[in-house]
């Protein structure tokens, strides 16, 4: 029997799955439990990913008018209150504060004192919040659209967490707009979504379907909401962003009124639309390999590793010297006018230890530079699309001048990769039987099914002895399909 290849990364993904994911975060130093249950630390190198989308959505959205601002994490609770639906769709996640100081408590610990007039929720989402706020800015159709977004943390309340795909406290974005009409809201709602599965393509190499959800996966409260979806390594699909047109509903809760043209006092229509730090838990479950992760260059906290290949100490200074002036080099170029970011790994370990490392963290590209490379003047490098063994030598002035092609066809490489992968484990099926058979597998990806036969019996069956649950109602080319995308999901 054929002897399985080593690989950095056990178990291997086809053994265990999760465990694998969980391994992979541990072995590239993404992240770690925090000793408050349910959240988590996130380190530099996850932290700096984290970054990098930030920065270039935000760059994004401003470009649409939108500006950043911030509220409170303390909700009173009678705002949620305010739209039933909303409190009730949020409630069994909400952490609430209900005392605002500590005392002695006689035994040598401390005990809650001081007991609030009205119990806070901390941050779930912030909907009812923004909504006072906007209930003041917002006087005449003159002040509208009003496009506002918020860079946060959340706490939504999670008995099974997962690092990154469902932690207590998480990081995101959460846009709000105000708009005098319905069309206007509805656009709005649309067209963020768009934004939102270009960004995930274009920036993180991770192709979605854009897609409506059913009625009983909308957002609490919101007249229609919209869903990215995303499929993993194991067929699974991951909710990376979402849409929400709410209608008047918050609104009419939030009390936002306006002066229209004609002088009629009336409620204005609202959106709002977030992506969250499960970005980085799709990123590494599409495309990440047995030997770690493999991150997009577009959002690499650095996209370029030197490793100074020193054998003979001798040879120190020259190979730090030449290690240096290539990394300020490499930080004059850009890529799709993103400045390459390099970093010089001078640990006090053997070269290969290093570059181990630097392929769990799933940096890029990595260079290896010693005397060789000095003498030859010449660049030793490795793709991290490519197996391990893939080794690259080029003249230094050719690899300046192609490092950028070379980290785009990595981007790219990527995303062929994930496209591919995705059309193999999508299913289209038309009948109960064949619905029932394909998901007794559990190698099944999704399903494309009539949404006619997506009754509340087949509902009930399919989430109760399969865990599949409905993704969205794909959109293809603006119009709403009557069929539906099931499967299981994060």
């Amino acid at each position: 029997m054929a002897k399985k290849p080593k690989t950095a990364i056990t178990p291997v993904r086809s053994d265990n799955y999760p465990e694998w994911y969980q391994q992979v975060i541990k072995a590239a130093d993404l992240a770690e439990n925090s000793s408050v249950r349910g959240c988590m630390v996130i380190k530099p190198w996850g932290y700096g990913i984290w970054e990098n989308i930030r920065t270039h959505f935000d760059a994004i959205i401003k470009k649409r008018g939108v500006q950043n601002a911030y509220f409170p994490l303390l909700i009173p609770k009678s705002y949620l209150e305010k739209e039933a639906e909303h409190v009730d769709g949020f409630a069994k996640e909400c952490a609430v504060v209900t005392h605002h100081r500590l005392e002695d408590d006689g035994a040598g610990g401390l005990k809650p004192a001081g007991e609030l007039a009205e119990p806070f929720v901390i941050r779930p989402t912030s909907e009812t919040i923004i909504g006072e706020s906007f209930s003041n800015w917002v006087q005449s159709y003159r002040d509208l659209p009003l496009k506002i977004n918020q860079w946060a943390n959340v706490m939504r309340w999670e008995m099974r967490p997962r690092l990154f795909l469902r932690t207590s406290e998480f990081l995101w974005q959460e846009g709000h707009t105000v708009h005098a009409t319905a069309e206007c809201a509805a656009t709005e709602a649309s067209e963020m979504l768009e934004i939102y599965a270009n960004f995930a393509e274009n920036m993180l190499a991770l192709p979605v379907i854009m897609g409506e959800k059913t009625p009983d996966e909308r957002f609490p409260g919101a007249k229609h909401t919209y869903t990215i979806e995303a499929m993993m390594q194991d067929g699974k699909a991951l909710q990376a962003g979402t849409s929400h047109d709410l209608g008047q509903n918050f609104a009419i809760a939030s009390d936002i009124k306006f002066s229209n043209q004609d002088g009629h006092v009336v409620h204005a229509h609202t959106t709002s639309w977030g992506i969250s730090t499960r970005l980085i838990g799709g990123i590494i479950m599409a495309h990440g390999d047995d030997d770690g992760m493999i991150v997009p260059p577009k959002v690499a906290a650095q996209q370029v590793v030197i490793i100074p290949a020193v054998h003979d100490e001798a040879d120190r200074e020259a190979i730090m010297e030449k290690c240096l002036g290539l990394k300020l080099v490499l930080e004059t170029i850009s890529f799709d006018n993103i400045m390459i970011s390099a970093v010089i790994d001078d640990r006090d370990e053997v070269t290969s230890t290093k570059s181990w490392n630097w392929i769990k963290k799933g940096i890029p590209v990595r260079v290896e530079i010693g005397k060789r490379e000095i003498e030859g003047n010449q660049v030793f490098f490795k793709r991290r699309d490519e197996s391990p063994r893939e080794k690259h030598i080029m003249p230094e002035d050719e690899f300046l001048g192609s490092i950028a092609d070379i980290l785009l066809s990595i981007q790219n490489n990527l995303l062929e990769r994930a496209k591919s992968y995705r059309a193999q484990k999508m299913k289209k099926i038309d009948s109960l039987d064949e619905i029932f058979n394909y998901f007794k597998s559990e190698d099944a990806g999704f399903a494309n099914i009539p949404h006619s036969l997506w009754d509340e019996g087949l509902s009930e069956k399919m989430k109760t002895d399969f865990s599949v649950s409905p993704r969205c109602l794909p959109i293809i080319d603006g119009e709403l399909s009557d069929r539906l995308i099931i499967a299981r999901s994060y």
